[in-house]
């Protein structure tokens, strides 16, 4: 492995790209989000022909507007400059039960009615009642699998991919993604450490982080991620940072990463070499690092490839999917990245494919870029996954020289 550290960004680079569909409604929901999902709920399981006696009304309603008032309050005291990490985790939490809420609430006071409808089962005010206690009873059951979901150590997902510039030489590489960590709130220690022994019993060559290790500076999170530190490779490990790092003091998260051995690729290259072949492995800084005013950081895929042969495979780590469209137009042929978390809790997936191309999986972008995007490790904010599993990858790169029976 060959470091090209002296590598730095050239004077040129395109502007930062316009803020997203999705990044421009998000400045807005602060203020809608917490009615839509506490007012909807409330009138299709309290309001909708129910009938319920005066006490269960008055119940709801309470709880209602407790969770109206307390979710934003526990989130600005959590997420807001107070940082306390249990306001956090109610906030997060109550975020996570009105979202199922919401969406449920939503599909089968209009779906289940109507079916119920149709085969002509009870009277109204039955109706409304199966309703609401379907609604419930899904809500709870979706809720404690995706606690479970969410906790758990994330299955490994393996796959080959097929570079076509890749030399004989490197043929059956072995490398391992994990992203999207988001050390938290929730004392996730015992976790990373199981994390990390899964990652040690892939026996990769490359064990790649692309990003959003944590939520919080890395003094407040550094027992979280110090398992990091135990992760091992046979050719290096590498870290790009992603947008969470540019929240939390970003430079004291590369300093850390630093610190426990990994390499972070800032806008720069390492060249790894296995039987007589030669592969760049490249990362850049997350697209949010410019807007973040921190100096020196930006993502910059000329100064990731400066000196590096352009007749060699490019391995490139960047946070989001949306840079695969500079990759491409670069040449690049593989790009590893997560940022989505696959939606995380359905059906929120259907908002991030408005602000990125790919939502979890391998995809083909250019006449020769491929882009891996991992469902994430870990977990943001809710404590739950829902139809979004996380994952630890093992991506095994073939050359199409030698037959893949390796």
């Amino acid at each position: 492995m060959t470091d090209t550290s002296d590598t730095r960004p050239a004077d040129s680079e395109a502007h930062a790209p316009r803020p997203s569909r999705l990044l421009r409604l998000m400045r807005y929901l602060p203020l809608i989000a917490p009615v839509l999902l506490w007012a909807a709920p409330y009138g299709v399981l309290l309001h909708t022909g129910q009938h319920w006696p005066v006490p269960v009304t008055l119940a709801g309603t309470a709880v209602s507007a407790l969770g109206l008032v307390g979710m934003p309050l526990a989130m600005m005291r959590g997420h807001g400059r107070r940082q306390q990490d249990r306001a956090a985790i109610v906030g997060d939490t109550l975020l996570g039960i009105s979202w199922v809420l919401f969406t449920w609430s939503i599909l089968l006071g209009v779906l289940l009615r109507l079916a119920l409808t149709v085969a002509d089962v009870g009277e109204g005010q039955d109706r409304a009642r199966i309703v609401t206690w379907t609604v419930l009873g899904i809500t709870a059951a979706l809720l404690a699998w995706g606690y479970v979901e969410a906790r758990r150590v994330p299955r490994v997902r393996r796959l080959d991919v097929q570079l076509p510039r890749l030399g004989a030489g490197l043929d059956g590489l072995r490398v391992v993604l994990i992203t999207d960590t988001h050390y938290g709130p929730l004392d996730r220690e015992p976790w990373s450490a199981q994390v990390c022994e899964t990652v040690n019993s892939l026996k990769a060559d490359l064990v790649c982080h692309t990003g959003d290790i944590a939520d919080g500076t890395a003094e407040r999170r550094r027992a979280q991620a110090a398992p990091l530190g135990t992760v091992r490779a046979t050719q290096a490990r590498v870290y790009v940072t992603g947008n969470h790092e540019y929240y939390s003091e970003a430079q004291g998260w590369v300093d850390l990463m630093d610190e426990l051995g990994w390499k972070p690729l800032r806008n720069r290259h390492l060249l790894l070499e296995r039987g007589g072949d030669t592969l760049v492995v490249a990362g850049v800084d997350d697209v949010t690092a410019e807007s973040s005013g921190l100096a020196g950081h930006r993502a910059h895929l000329a100064g990731a490839l400066h000196g590096a042969d352009p007749d060699l495979p490019v391995l490139l780590l960047a946070h989001q999917p949306k840079f695969i469209d500079r990759a491409a137009a670069d040449g690049v042929d593989l790009q590893l990245s997560g940022h989505t978390h696959g939606g995380q809790i359905w059906p929120f997936h259907h908002l991030v494919r408005l602000d990125q191309p790919a939502l979890a999986g391998l995809s083909h972008h250019g006449p020769r870029t491929l882009l891996y995007t991992s469902r994430g490790t870990g977990f943001w904010g809710p404590p739950f996954r829902i139809f979004a599993p996380s994952e630890i990858t093992l991506l095994v790169l073939r050359s199409p020289h030698l037959p893949t029976s390796k």
